[in-house]
C-alpha cells in the first residue's frame, strides 16, 4: 500500500538514525584497531578491510554532512547520490542496494569466467594443431 508522507519522513529519519548508529559503532571498533596497531599487534586481513571500510566511510561522511547542516539541501541528495552514488557511507545504504551491487559482482566475475574459459580452450585448440 501506499505509505503516507508522514510515514515516510518517520522510515527515512529511522534509516538514518540506525546509519549514523551503525557508523558510530564501527568508529568505536576501529579505535580500538588503531590502538591495536599502535601498540605493535597484527591486524587480520578482515580486521584491515574492516579499519579500511571505516575510514572510507568517515572521509564520505564529511560531503554528506553539508546535506544535513545547510538548509533545505537535503531536498538536493537525491540528486547528488544519483550523480555521485558512493557518497553516503556504507551504514547508510539499505538492503536492495546492497543486493544490487552484488549481483553486479556476480556478473562480473560470470563474465570473466567466461571469457576465460573460452580463452583457455581457444589456447587448447591453437596447441592441439601446432603439435598435430
Amino acid at each position: 500500500g501506499k505509505k503516507s508522507l508522514r510515514q515516510k519522513f518517520v522510515d527515512e529519519l529511522k534509516h538514518y538514525s540506525r546509519g549514523f548508529h551503525l557508523l558510530w559503532t564501527d568508529t568505536k571498533v576501529a579505535a580500538r584497531m588503531v590502538w591495536r596497531l599502535l601498540h605493535g599487534q597484527v591486524l587480520t586481513r578482515r580486521e584491515r578491510r574492516r579499519l579500511l571500510r571505516t575510514c572510507a566511510d568517515l572521509f564520505r561522511l564529511v560531503p554528506f554532512l553539508v546535506f544535513v547542516i545547510v538548509p533545505f539541501m537535503e531536498f538536493l541528495l537525491p540528486v547528488f547520490l544519483k550523480l555521485f552514488p558512493q557518497m553516503l557511507p556504507s551504514t547508510f545504504e539499505t538492503e536492495s542496494k546492497r543486493e544490487e551491487k552484488l549481483r553486479k559482482k556476480l556478473n562480473a566475475k560470470l563474465e570473466l569466467a567466461k571469457f576465460l574459459r573460452e580463452t583457455i580452450a581457444e589456447m587448447a585448440k591453437r596447441n592441439k594443431a601446432d603439435s598435430g
